[in-house]
């Protein structure tokens, strides 16, 4: 479901969150704009953004915006993401590794023109540790801490319980407390009533409507310099064909997640360029594993037979990696295996000999013969209760993948007398968060600390009730899984934590709730008459959209000059999305990680 932001949105099947964008230069800014000559970068989107708030937002789109508007303590670098400065310009541990101290460096102010202070930092991360409601996105990273104390404007000091691996990647964006101690229900404030919005990162929120847009402008105050661009334009199209018709005219100038036949059809098209980089995705079917609160209660609408380890199992030796990579994503993947993209080399795992489950239907037959699931007199595949097994997957309706996929999948479990009805939905968030499904498309975009995504799988990310809504992906509980997280989360030994995240990945894997079907890779297209030069991440082949920290929308730069000599004063953000899909601010980390609504849904 949902980061990484990390982030989901639950970090529900995140996909294809950014359906194109768009830069105008030297002319009138679009989408309601007051006019005047700007250099605007209009990107369309077709995922919602589930809060503006930093302490609720999951989704992709919405922590890619935070990254925007809010510096953290570091930040990755954009030629190899490893930790550089952020707000803080310096950090160092104790050594007995449980007192880290951070320098917070004295040029970097709020928008509203106030000082940003270690303060900011430490009442952040005191109304997580002491407000449950301030802790529903990024809870995990403050959830070991003892306490938070800013012993002067420069100095932020956290005290640990015990070692925390991620303390140089704490994924949390610091908000101004001069602003937010005047909030009161944390879980009902969205952050989206009043604009400009205060922050300290390279953009300003100034305007939002739901499933309309979000503006954004350049914050001339950000402390690495002001963005180029005068106006970016995060504009909705729910069809992706409209949005590459819309970039060979010129009225969009960036389009991210294209298909296989849309980047085909635009490698020869004049002042187009075509980028197909190795993603930071995956592509996954997940299991309901029975939807549960902490406090015990079970709830939705599972099919039982998944909760058996045969059916799952079987289902698993069902599905032909090779073809959805040749077929559905035609080459512009890898074969999905772990649980990590191959892009993190550290942490990448594979299954090797007989725990790998390749595709093999007469397996999956036996399989599910020998645990009791027989075929009835019409070829129905039924359970040990006469039930048949005829199972929902959830899909996203703006994601053709999604839709692909699963044509396949009503072939090969067709086969094996299983039944797939493919429900696919505007908004797969109510019914995943429900547990009203049996499987899902599911995909989160990894940041290069891997913890966030290992984290929506522990118990600690079950909700509190039935009613509430945890940081879980799909309701997964296991108790082993949940010690080698543990482990890994106090390992400081860089090779010792990475074996550590491997063996959660094998184990992740053994569970068989998570089906890892593909690393899509980044595929995209600007108009080079519209951007001169933008920063790839990696530097050497890496991806624009979705990146793990602000660089492409920070760096880009006009291919003409617009005639606004002081364009930094007047630039702003648009996110424009249509009646049916809800706005997301997309601009340079879709995420965590995290869901999707659409394909980047779910972070």
């Amino acid at each position: 479901m949902v980061t990484m932001a990390p982030h989901r949105s639950l970090r529900l099947l995140i996909a294809s969150g950014i359906a194109a964008a768009s830069l105008t230069v030297g002319q009138p800014a679009q989408a309601g704009d007051e006019g005047g000559d700007k250099t605007v970068l209009t990107v369309a989107v077709s995922q919602s953004v589930d809060s503006l708030s930093p302490f609720l937002a999951q989704r992709l789109v919405s922590t890619s915006i935070h990254r925007l508007t809010y510096e953290y303590l570091t930040n990755y670098d954009a030629k190899d993401a490893r930790t550089i400065p952020g707000l803080a310009t310096a950090w160092k541990s104790s050594p007995d590794k449980l007192t880290w101290t951070y320098t917070i460096r004295s040029d970097s102010t709020w928008s509203d023109g106030k000082q940003a202070t270690a303060e900011d930092a430490a009442w952040t991360f005191t109304k997580m540790m002491t407000d449950e409601n301030a802790a529903i996105a990024n809870g995990s990273f403050t959830a070991n801490f003892e306490k938070v104390t800013a012993p002067d404007p420069r100095t932020l000091v956290i005290k640990l319980k015990k070692p925390q691996a991620t303390m140089t990647a704490l994924d949390v964006p610091i908000v101004p407390r001069h602003i937010w101690e005047k909030v009161g229900d944390f879980s009902k404030f969205n952050n989206d009533k009043q604009f400009p919005i205060v922050g300290n990162g390279p953009f300003v929120i100034t305007d939002y409507k739901v499933d309309q847009y979000v503006k954004l402008r350049p914050n001339k105050k950000f402390w690495r310099g002001a963005p180029k661009f005068d106006e970016l334009v995060l504009r909705y199209y729910k069809d992706g064909d409209a949005a590459v018709a819309a970039l060979r005219k010129g009225e969009v100038s960036f389009v991210p997640n294209l298909t296989p036949a849309q980047a085909a059809s635009l490698k020869s098209a004049e002042d187009i360029k075509v980028n197909d980089a190795p993603g930071r995705r995956f592509f996954a079917l997940a299991t309901n594993p029975g939807a549960r609160a902490k406090d015990g209660k079970k709830f939705g609408s599972g099919h039982p037979a998944l909760l058996d380890p045969a059916v799952r199992k079987a289902l698993f030796h069902a599905v032909d990696r090779k073809t959805i990579v040749d077929k559905v994503f035609q080459g512009h993947a890898v074969e999905g295996e772990g649980y990590i993209p191959p892009r993190f080399d550290t942490y990448f795992w594979k299954p090797e000999g007989s725990q790998r489950i390749d595709y093999d239907p007469a397996k999956a037959e036996q399989t599910l013969q020998r645990a009791g699931y027989k075929k009835n007199s019409s070829g129905k595949r039924v359970g040990k209760d006469g039930r048949p097994l005829d199972f929902r997957i959830l899909c996203h309706a703006t994601d053709p993948n999604d839709k692909a996929v699963g044509k396949y999948l009503q072939e090969w479990w067709g086969e094996l007398g299983i039944g797939l009805k493919v429900d696919c939905l505007d908004n797969v968030s109510d019914p995943w968060t429900k547990g009203d499904y049996d499987l899902a498309f599911d995909g989160w975009s990894v940041n290069p600390d891997p913890d966030f995504v290992l984290s929506i799988h522990t118990c600690a990310a079950l909700p509190a009730t039935p009613k509430d809504t945890g940081a879980t992906d799909n309701f997964i509980c296991d108790k082993r899984y949940d010690e080698l997280y543990a482990e890994q989360a106090v390992e400081y030994d860089p090779a010792k934590r990475a074996d550590l995240v491997k063996q959660l990945q094998s184990r992740l894997y053994d569970t068989g709730f998570m089906n890892v079907m593909a690393y899509p890779n980044a595929v995209e297209a600007y108009r080079t008459d519209h951007i001169k030069s933008i920063t790839t991440m990696p530097a050497d082949g890496g991806n624009i959209y979705g990146q793990d920290g602000y660089w492409s929308w920070w760096s880009a730069e006009p291919a003409a000059a617009s005639g606004n000599e002081d364009s930094g004063s007047s630039a702003g953000l648009w996110l424009v999305l249509g009646p049916a899909a809800a706005v997301l601010l997309a601009v340079g980390v879709w995420a965590a990680v995290r869901r999707r609504s659409t394909a980047d849904d779910r972070e």
